[in-house]
């Protein structure tokens, strides 16, 4: 009897290629926000980005199984919309990997006092062997990891959720109306929070159809969901308002955050939770990205999948990362924004494009997985990738409410 890859291995990949970014990212973004808001943006996102991926894995109907981007967007619409697709697939995960790299070298910097360069190369060349590997090794890996990242969550959050101070999360609900508008500036950091499309193809791959697929994406979403909702309660409820001015002038780096966190809590070893807790979910977004990554750049350059192939889409996958985060290392944060931004294209955008073209070809007719809704649920998913990149465009100009401490 043949093996059925389980749902829950790919629910842990699409969590961890998630929770890396949003979780470390989150707090710094939704600071001006705050709790309510903050939590509203975050809960919106995932329903469209959850919609969108379905949308994607419908689009794959009727291809081989390891097709991407490339081969479909370029079929259902042309070459000129394609190029643009690529290049901004591969600008988000590349910025990304980046900064996932700069993050975890800083991290592993403070831990061992080893310099953070060498500590990103060392990771870097590492971690990125268990995707050269195999999906199967990223499958078992991230379940370890979520495992990890559930464990020192759970311990670190207790000790967080035992002094969150009601004052602090709500902050005069009365006034929490004027902090509307910075969710505004939050929504590409929710946006990157659920990037998990680049691996669509690779669920689908793995399970060899699109319905189980979509369960394993909707479980990752939900996931993922869970661990912010739970994490920024806990983030805002013991870290006041103001102490955020550092962080974000530091450019949201984790290591930043951290430290502010390290501040407020008094036991050691809930901060030491904490740090195992973020070297976790950086690790496992960074292999849950590389996999994306690796499989799109296979699909692209029509590498094999042997040991020559996989070293050539490996190379082009985290070589480039690497080598930016070595020369020019910068925020956190800024980084999370620009993949957000860029990421609106094919994550709210080419995916119901390329739905709403199967559909007019098949019509009702059409056989297999359907992502849910008709041309209104396409609309509202193009609407939301639209306003998120202006918001962003928005921000960089200075036109947005900016919280700054």
């Amino acid at each position: 009897m043949e093996h059925k890859p389980s749902l829950v291995g790919g629910a842990c990949i699409i969590a961890g290629v998630c929770v890396g970014a949003g979780m470390l990212g989150l707090p710094s973004a939704g600071a001006g926000a705050w709790a309510l808001w903050s939590m509203l943006a975050v809960a919106l996102t995932m329903v469209v980005m959850t919609v969108s991926g379905w949308m994607l894995l419908e689009s794959y109907r009727g291809y081989p199984l390891r097709v991407s981007f490339d081969t479909v967007t370029r079929d259902l619409l042309g070459n000129k919309v394609n190029a643009l697709n690529n290049l901004s697939v591969y600008f988000v995960g590349g910025i990304l990997l980046y900064a996932y790299i700069t993050s975890a070298g800083l991290i592993i910097e403070g831990m061992t006092g080893l310099g953070s360069q060498w500590a990103s190369v060392l990771f870097t060349l590492g971690f990125s062997f268990v995707v050269w590997h195999s999906t199967r090794a990223v499958d078992r890996i991230s379940i370890l990891l979520v495992i990890l990242m559930g464990l020192s969550f759970a311990f670190g959050i207790s000790g967080m959720s035992m002094n969150i101070r009601l004052d602090l999360l709500l902050d005069r609900v009365g006034s929490e109306h004027s902090y509307a508008p910075y969710a505004l500036v939050m929504l590409p950091v929710a946006l990157t929070s659920f990037g998990y499309h680049h691996s669509v193809s690779s669920m689908r791959a793995y399970y060899g159809e699109e319905r189980r697929a979509s369960r394993a994406i909707l479980g990752g979403t939900v996931i993922a969901l869970a661990f912010y909702l739970i994490w920024l309660a806990s983030v805002f409820g013991n870290l006041p308002r103001s102490e955020f001015g550092p962080v974000i002038e530091q450019g949201g780096n984790v290591d930043a955050l951290l430290k502010a966190l390290g501040s407020v809590i008094e036991s050691e070893a809930v901060a030491s939770a904490l740090n195992a807790f973020s070297m976790a979910a950086i690790l496992s977004s960074f292999i849950g990205v590389g996999l994306g990554v690796f499989d799109y750049l296979a699909d692209l350059f029509k590498f094999d999948n042997d040991r020559g192939g996989r070293t050539k889409s490996w190379a082009l996958t985290f070589l480039p990362p690497l080598l930016l985060s070595l020369l020019f290392p910068f925020g956190f944060l800024v980084a999370i924004g620009y993949a957000g931004a860029v990421a609106t294209l094919w994550t709210c955008i080419i995916p119901p494009l390329l739905a709403w073209k199967v559909r007019s070809a098949q019509g009702d007719k059409g056989e297999g997985f359907r992502a849910p809704g008709g041309v209104l649920m396409i609309a509202l998913v193009i609407l939301f990738g639209v306003l998120t990149a202006a918001f962003h465009l928005l921000n960089m100009v200075g036109w947005l409410p900016a919280y700054t401490g």
